[in-house]
């Protein structure tokens, strides 16, 4: 069912200007030492993977809700080996920027995470977030089965059906084959560099206004 407060959120968070060219540019400068996740910190989880634009605040988002236990940013949708940031954020490699959430299915269903996925970025826009054009900022939903690859076809036609957006969904359906964990500098970028101008001026106002939105389903940290 498509409630009120989803609609609100779309609105709210579509008034937003994306990674700008600047802001690629502060990417490079950040330091490159912080640590990859653990794997045997995800051992038992369920993962599922999303492309949305920018994904330092996809990231955020994710990590926000209960039951999921770790969010990775990184590279998917390609076929290069091991693709770098500034090779993907060029345009030169067929990768999307995109998040691998690691969750448990007892606390949140894999049908909650695809509806924060389209609450949180513009779905009808093809190739693009924003003012950042190119396919690395395609939206994406890559599935890894039949019932992820039914239930992310049958929200878009709910949502299409309801009128929710003024054009129609672009996002892309497609098979997961793999994930590129993105540099270290990357990984929870939101939390660690709280004064970086896109994160104080752009990522900051969407995650508030998400936690504003969500704040049932939000992990006791962020409920404050």
């Amino acid at each position: 069912m498509i409630t009120r407060t989803f609609l609100l959120l779309i609105f709210s968070i579509f008034c937003f200007t994306s990674c700008s060219e600047a802001t690629n540019t502060d990417r490079y400068q950040a330091s490159a030492s912080e640590p990859q996740l653990a794997e045997e910190d995800t051992v038992g989880m369920a993962k599922a993977t999303f492309a949305g634009g920018c994904f330092w605040c996809t990231e955020a988002y994710f990590e926000r809700l209960k039951g999921v236990k770790a969010v990775i940013s990184g590279y998917s949708g390609g076929t290069k080996p091991e693709p770098t940031y500034q090779e993907v954020s060029a345009g030169s490699t067929d990768y999307a920027e995109a998040v691998q959430v690691y969750y448990n299915p007892q606390q949140i269903t894999y049908q909650e995470l695809l509806e924060v996925f389209f609450a949180t970025h513009d779905p009808t826009t093809l190739n693009r977030q924003g003012p950042d054009y190119g396919k690395q900022y395609r939206s994406v939903v890559f599935y890894r089965n039949p019932e992820e690859r039914e239930k992310a076809e049958q929200y878009i036609d709910q949502l299409e059906q309801a009128g929710t957006y003024k054009d129609k969904i672009v996002t892309y359906v497609q098979p997961y084959k793999k994930f590129w964990p993105a540099e270290g500098y990357h990984q929870d970028y939101y939390r660690i560099n709280p004064n970086d101008p896109y994160v104080t001026s752009v990522a900051r106002p969407k995650v508030k206004k998400f936690e504003e939105n969500y704040r049932d389903k939000l992990k006791p940290e962020y409920q404050k």
